[in-house]
């Protein structure tokens, strides 16, 4: 019934805005630049948004209400403009109607949105053909128990490296049957598919996210005169972010000791023990719509029916990346890397580059279009539907991702708001004074931490501390190895929160392509997440910052994720 309710609240909100802003132009959408002023004039204010969108998620259990709620608090804040109730309450439904609008119609997340809904079809088709049946089967002799399920799962995640988005998308529909077979939990499914998402794709050496982070470290090194290597100085940071390496291996470590502790104890032992992979009480991020695509009995399953669709999506993606960013890198003013990627295309640098520069939503909504297309053919050609069928099949998986993208519109909302009100720009502010030099980069960890689960973006995160970690850092040590030490902390922080985050777009599609009660998999995820997290402090960033070399660093830190993992986990195969 909750769930129900939202749809139409959402609904009725996306349907009378353009009305509701033709009889009022008042409503204008977020504006950053004034966040520093807004996070002066608010000041501790700022942070109800995102704090009603986080606790009545916890509370209430419903995403949309709590987002939505969220988003409308600081449109109330924006729109009263003091005391008055009426403007608050009137204009501030028509900025949230607004800022819903607005973050459909940017390119980048109308891409997203776009993205998951042809996933959601390619899904269908390949579900209807019984490709994922038959590849559940053949996994299922390789993952034919609870760890070595996890394992598969755990190596799918890092092979899926090139792109969070694609890798939250693409494993959990995948593993589930499998898993689902070897009674593991959905809760544990999702952390894993969330915990090989965005910490890999933020330390692989080619994926979407390397063009942003390298602008961001040339600029910051440029703000205090130093002209460096920004994709070398990147490659630097990899050993320091230790967050990223520390819950790889911490996954490996549950799995290998089929040890748990906390709220996913509970659930991997529900799971183990009854059979139920989720709770009674759970309401799964999968549409009814995603039901009934089970093949007819006269269909005979096979691998290929799977393999080669999400190969197709594999593979134009990867040349979607290249050729999208080389249009980009052509059509600029960058002589130089021009020159390079037209008497070098397929070097390495060219690719990174192109890779980077490339329009990750469009270039993997494009992608999962020709995949679904080569699924249609290959169902017609084998006999298993006819087009209009197939088609059917199609709309009936994009239908099924509906709420993941109502759910990313007012996550994106809600974002602009807070980046409006100045929320990032006062934590900076409050929490930033009075740092010892060993310590830095360990309170720059646990700041972007805060920002990025407040505001549930990394990106933003990452794009509000560099400029002001690398000038501190530089002014308290100028050291190179120090200043790339703080650079990671960061990149990694900001990674950490937003894997927290209940309104990070990574932690809902997670939740999605588990079909796992969302607020459950942040419940069960947080607990493992904040562990990681003290041991990234204690054994990562404290001890680095005292000098100990990363060399030793690294082991200490994974040896003492094992220790953690062996001494509080409890046995959930009894």
């Amino acid at each position: 019934m909750r769930q129900r309710f939202s749809h139409r609240l959402l609904s009725v909100v996306v349907l009378a805005a353009p009305l509701l802003l033709l009889l009022c132009g008042t409503a204008l959408a977020a504006d950053s630049s004034l966040g520093p002023a807004n996070a002066k004039h608010y000041g501790f204010w700022t942070l109800i948004p995102p704090v009603v969108a986080i606790v009545l998620a916890f509370v209430t259990k419903n995403v949309i209400f709590s987002l939505f709620l969220g988003v409308f608090s600081g449109c109330f804040m924006l729109e009263a403009k003091g005391f008055n109730i009426y403007n608050g309450f009137v204009h501030g439904f028509l900025r949230l109607s607004h800022e819903v609008l607005t973050s459909l119609a940017d390119p980048w997340n109308a891409g997203i949105v776009l993205q998951c809904l042809t996933i959601g079809g390619m899904i269908a088709l390949i579900s209807k053909m019984g490709g994922a049946k038959a590849i559940a089967e053949a996994l299922a002799k390789k993952a034919n128990s609870p760890r070595s399920s996890q394992f598969v799962t755990w190596v799918l995640g890092i092979l899926i490296f090139f792109d969070d988005y694609a890798n939250s998308l693409t494993v959990g529909p995948i593993m589930r049957p499998v898993t689902d077979k070897m009674k593991v939990s959905r809760e544990k499914l999702a952390f894993i598919i969330d915990a090989t998402a965005a910490p890999i794709a933020g330390i692989a050496l080619i994926s979407t996210w390397v063009a942003y982070e390298i602008g961001l470290i040339r600029d910051g090194f440029a703000s205090v005169g130093i002209t460096t290597n920004a994709y070398g100085a990147f490659v630097e940071t990899i050993p320091y972010r230790f967050y990223n390496i520390f819950v790889l291996f911490f996954i490996v470590a549950t799995i290998w000791f089929l040890r748990e502790f906390g709220p996913m104890a509970t659930a991997e032992r529900r799971a183990r023990t009854t059979g139920k992979v989720i709770d009674d009480n759970a309401k799964p991020m999968v549409a009814d719509e995603a039901t009934g695509l089970e093949p007819d009995p006269s269909v005979v399953p096979s691998i290929w029916y799977a393999i080669i669709p999400i190969g197709t999506l594999i593979a134009a993606a990867f040349l979607g990346f290249y050729f999208n960013g080389r249009t980009g890198i052509l059509g600029g003013d960058d002589a130089t890397l021009i020159a390079l990627i037209k008497e070098s295309p397929l070097c390495f640098t060219s690719i990174r580059e192109c890779f980077g520069a490339s329009d990750a939503s469009v270039v993997l909504f494009q992608a999962a279009l020709i995949a679904g297309m080569v699924a249609i053919v290959m169902g017609i050609a084998k006999g298993i539907f006819k087009l209009e069928q197939a088609l059917s099949i199609w709309v009936q998986g994009v239908k099924s991702l509906n709420i993941t993208a109502v759910i990313l519109l007012l996550a994106w909302s809600l974002s602009a708001i807070i980046k409006e009100l100045g929320t990032a720009t006062y934590l900076v502010q409050v929490l930033s004074d009075a740092i010892p030099a060993f310590l830095l980069s360990s309170i720059i960890f646990v700041l972007g931490s805060l920002i990025s689960f407040a505001t549930g973006t990394s990106y933003g995160t990452m794009g509000i501390l560099m400029p002001l970690a690398i000038p501190l850092a530089y002014a308290i040590n100028p050291d190179h190895g120090y200043v790339i030490m703080n650079v990671g902390a960061v990149l990694t922080g900001a990674i950490f929160g937003d894997h927290c985050s209940p309104i990070s777009d990574t932690t809902i599609l997670s939740s999605m392509g588990s079909a796992c009660d969302h607020i459950d998999h942040v419940r069960t995820q947080l607990v493992y997440a904040l562990t990681v997290a003290c041991v990234t402090v204690l054994f990562g960033y404290i001890p680095a910052g005292l000098g100990m070399p990363v060399l030793l660093v690294l082991p200490m830190g994974i040896a003492a994720i094992a220790l953690t993992v062996r001494i509080f986990g409890k046995p959930v195969d009894a």
